[in-house]
């Protein structure tokens, strides 16, 4: 299999900007988990995602991008994706693969490497009720806020079908 080149920030941002959509992008230290994030929050308003990449027993690859604080129940989530058995959480290697990006910069924004449709991408409901979501933009040192339709309409774009599905307590 031939090795795929990750896209870039800029060759997202350029995706963006093809599509119409607003976007605007804050450089910071790079942030490995949600808690290291915590301390940007003053300076980005809005939705601030955590994104969960797993997959189930026959390989089913999952990306559930929910609200930072929100709960997700690995042991049944699968119920509510579509998953053939309990989720666990997909290998670093897979990530790479399927969405370019390393563990600790996972978001949403991985689909633009996803072409050969790997992973399905649910968006949590309680996410979507933020009319702006915060994502890294394929790396963990900047953090990209977008309008959160406008993220629907990039999923899109990407040949992906986003579902918006409740996933989080």
């Amino acid at each position: 299999m031939s090795e795929v080149q990750p896209k870039t920030q800029d060759e997202l941002f350029q995706f963006l900007d093809s599509l119409g959509i607003e976007h605007t992008t804050k450089r910071h230290a790079p942030v490995f988990t949600v808690a290291e994030s915590v301390a940007l929050r003053d300076e980005i308003p809005g939705g601030h995602t955590k994104n969960l990449f797993v997959k189930d027993k026959k390989d089913n690859y999952f990306l559930l991008t929910v609200e930072e604080n929100a709960t997700v129940d690995l042991k049944t989530v699968h119920t509510i994706i579509g998953g053939a058995s309990k989720v666990s959480f997909g290998r670093p290697e897979k990530l790479m693969e399927y969405l370019g990006v390393v563990p600790g910069a996972v978001t949403a924004f991985g689909v633009i490497n996803d072409t050969q449709k790997q992973v399905k991408i649910i968006v949590d409901e309680a996410l979507m009720k933020e009319a702006t979501v915060n994502c890294h933009p394929l790396a963990n040192d900047a953090t990209t806020s977008i309008a959160s339709k406008d993220l629907l309409r990039f999923i899109e774009a990407t040949g992906h079908e986003p579902l918006v599905l409740k996933v989080a307590s």
